[in-house]
């Protein structure tokens, strides 16, 4: 934890991560030398997305794949706030009562039920529960070559591929045929599904198979009892379960549905896994018979309500971050909207200009007095030739910012004369580039903050306030550096070959429109209209404390 050892322990932090946090075939896959995402609740591969902070590429180093370089995050939002743009907000799902009060607190919307159009007839056993992971297994593998040799279409729904795959090699033992939809077999979803209602059918899925799809029934499986759903674990939310649950008996179909648990599953060890051992000890259950009553199944739906409660709190708080990032990403987007739309960008720049003067007479200068060596240091990061210090004469505060404003304008009007009509295009492009790259690192140290201000629960404090606390803070340390990178590089800027830097503008200005189309979610001109109704305003990224 040495500071000179900084950047091993980020790299030891994330080697732990990928090795004992993150399993194959389960948060992720390798196919073709690549290392691709699974989605937790949907079983669906991710391509294109990766973990950040480096955590890619550890899992990348762990599975001896080819180490891409880590992306770079230019513009981030959550869900909530995306959602939150639209200005009327609709949503129809067969599994939102169950996450009423979420919609509720974060939308300000009602969930509303519609009755069937047919009456449900699927009958929904009561969990099974045995004692360890291997009695199950046996008696899932049972349950489906009965359900088998009788004709009945088996539907059985896995938590994650390696799971789905180990019951599949179960299955040949017993030469029982069946088909696997995971997210390494994508591609045969929708031929799988289609036949995973006919006669004998044996189908093993993750949560991604046929979701809100009509599963046609064969001929003669009605009489069979319709389409069994067998879950072979309960997963951390009630809606995924009744997600698979809701496959079968649709549109008045017949259906049956069935989840087998033991107490060694993540849900039930962590919630509840010694009661009912002590329970099963108590009554003396033998190996390979399992518990079942209504009440064990309240108590694992107890269990999936605390779990769905933390992920709540867990998302809540991120909105709640996320709003105050809102408001920086909308000051920023809008500035810069207006940098890349606008046209009065001279009175612009001469006001980051009074900005930069105005910060560091704050800072060396009281009522009447400068301190020069102090105010000359800082302003070191501007070129030698905009300041001649022999001319200043007195270390009073008024004269040393006429001096200063003077001075700064002076070298500035000379670099317009310089350059003429291309000095605006150059510095749009300029001021561009500096806000992106200024934003960028921004959202990376509020990554950090992120994590550092959950502990600070532990010191009997709101993370929330401190977030915003951090955030407003290192927000307005981001617009001070844009203000200083512009003038410092405006009056940097030096002739080349004419045409060549001309045809170099105009591609670079298409570059940072197209990103500004990409990742602005500022999409309305309201900010350009204030500016239009008020050209003389000051134009600094305003944010609420």
């Amino acid at each position: 934890y040495d500071p000179s050892n900084i950047d091993y322990l980020y790299f030891m932090l994330n080697a732990l991560k990928a090795h004992h946090l993150f399993k194959k075939d389960v948060d992720y896959v390798v196919m073709n030398g690549e290392v691709i995402i699974v989605d937790e609740f949907t079983g669906r591969l991710l391509p294109g997305r990766r973990y950040s902070g480096g955590l890619h590429q550890a899992i990348e180093a762990k599975e001896g794949v080819n180490i891409r370089e880590e992306s770079i995050t230019y513009a981030t939002i959550t869900f909530q706030n995306y959602f939150k743009m639209y200005k009327k907000l609709a949503g129809m799902t067969g599994t939102a009562k169950t996450e009423e009060e979420e919609f509720q607190q974060i939308y300000g919307m009602e969930v509303v039920v519609i009755p069937t159009h047919k009456p449900m007839i699927r009958i929904d056993h009561d969990d099974l529960i045995y004692r360890t992971l291997e009695e199950k297994y046996e008696a899932v593998v049972k349950d489906i070559a009965e359900r088998y040799r009788k004709g009945q279409p088996v539907l059985v729904g896995t938590t994650s591929i390696e799971k789905s795959e180990k019951l599949s090699a179960m299955l040949k033992k017993l030469g029982i045929p069946h088909q696997v939809l995971n997210a390494k077999y994508h591609e045969k979803e929708a031929e799988i599904v289609a036949r995973a209602g006919q006669k004998g059918a044996v189908t093993i899925a993750t949560n991604m198979a046929g979701r809100g799809t009509d599963i046609k029934l064969g001929p003669g499986v009605a009489e069979l009892g319709g389409l069994y759903v067998l879950g072979t674990e309960r997963h951390e939310s009630r809606r995924i379960d009744n997600q698979l649950r809701g496959r079968s008996g649709r549109q008045g179909d017949p259906g049956e549905s069935r989840f087998y648990l033991s107490t060694e599953d993540d849900l039930v060890r962590l919630f509840g896994g010694d009661r009912i051992r002590k329970i099963m000890d108590t009554l003396k259950i033998e190996k390979g018979e399992p518990i079942y009553h209504p009440l064990f199944t309240r108590l694992i739906e107890q269990a999936q309500k605390r779990v769905e409660g933390i992920n709540f709190a867990i998302r809540k708080r991120l909105f709640e971050m996320d709003l105050v990032l809102d408001e920086q990403r909308n000051a920023v987007y809008s500035h810069r909207d207006w940098i890349l739309k606008g046209e009065d960008l001279d009175e612009h720049i001469q006001e980051i200009i009074d900005d930069v003067v105005e910060r560091r007479i704050k800072a060396a200068c009281d009522e009447s007095v400068c301190d020069l060596e102090a105010l000359k240091d800082s302003f070191n990061f501007i070129p030698t030739t905009a300041f001649d210090w022999e001319l200043l004469d007195s270390d009073r505060t008024e004269h040393v910012r006429r001096f200063l404003l003077e001075s700064l304008k002076r070298a500035y009007q000379d670099k317009k004369e310089e350059f003429g009509e291309e000095f605006f295009q150059i510095a749009r492009i300029l001021m561009l580039r500096i806000i992106d790259e200024r934003w960028r690192r921004h959202l990376e140290n509020v990554e950090h903050v992120k994590e550092a201000v959950g502990l600070r629960g532990y010191g009997q404090k709101d993370p929330v306030i401190e977030f915003k606390r951090e955030t407003f803070i290192m927000f307005e340390e981001m617009v001070d550096s844009i203000y200083d990178d512009i003038v410092s590089l405006l009056l940097r800027i030096v002739k080349v070959d004419t045409e060549k830097a001309s045809a170099e503008a105009k591609k670079e200005l298409s570059r940072l429109a197209y990103i500004h189309d990409e990742f602005s979610p500022v999409k309305t001109s309201t900010s350009q209209e204030k500016v239009k109704k008020k050209p003389g305003m000051s134009r600094r990224f305003k944010v609420k404390r």
